[in-house]
């Protein structure tokens, strides 16, 4: 059984989630620099399973696309191209990262840990949409 692997496009860093085996839990993985993404995406999936990807998809409030998707648009074509036989699915963001803050002021988080330098919020933001994945599609 593959893994499902979610990523938080940005244009700096970008997080990355990923399911257990049996895809009931979804990690956090790590946050990357985004122009290490690809190097990144290529060498994870050569050492684990990964059956469908998923990338969050930036909506303005009003559900029109936001700016963002400029940067997507590429990232999503060069990953369909680089991986044909993998499923790329593409789940709402909004409100993503104010959730993320949220659930790490509920955890209890430092505030100067949430300032997302280290990128954690990606992370975390990448985990609610890989959550949000597995509870309207399993």
């Amino acid at each position: 059984m593959g893994r499902i692997l979610a990523i938080d496009y940005g244009k700096k860093r970008t997080g990355i989630a990923v399911t257990d085996p049996l895809k009931i839990i979804a990690n956090g993985l790590t946050t990357v620099a985004t122009h290490e993404l690809f190097d990144f995406i290529k060498g994870y999936i050569e050492k684990e399973d990964v059956e469908t990807i998923v990338i969050g998809l930036p909506r303005k409030v009003t559900g029109e696309d936001s700016e963002t998707m400029q940067y997507i648009t590429p990232f999503v074509n060069r990953m369909k191209k680089n991986y044909p036989t993998l499923p790329i699915k593409m789940v709402d963001e909004r409100f993503t990262t104010k959730l993320a803050f949220r659930a790490m002021i509920d955890g209890g988080v430092k505030k100067s840990d949430r300032n997302n330098k280290n990128g954690t919020v990606d992370m975390v933001s990448a985990t609610i949409i890989l959550q949000t994945y597995m509870e309207s599609n399993m």
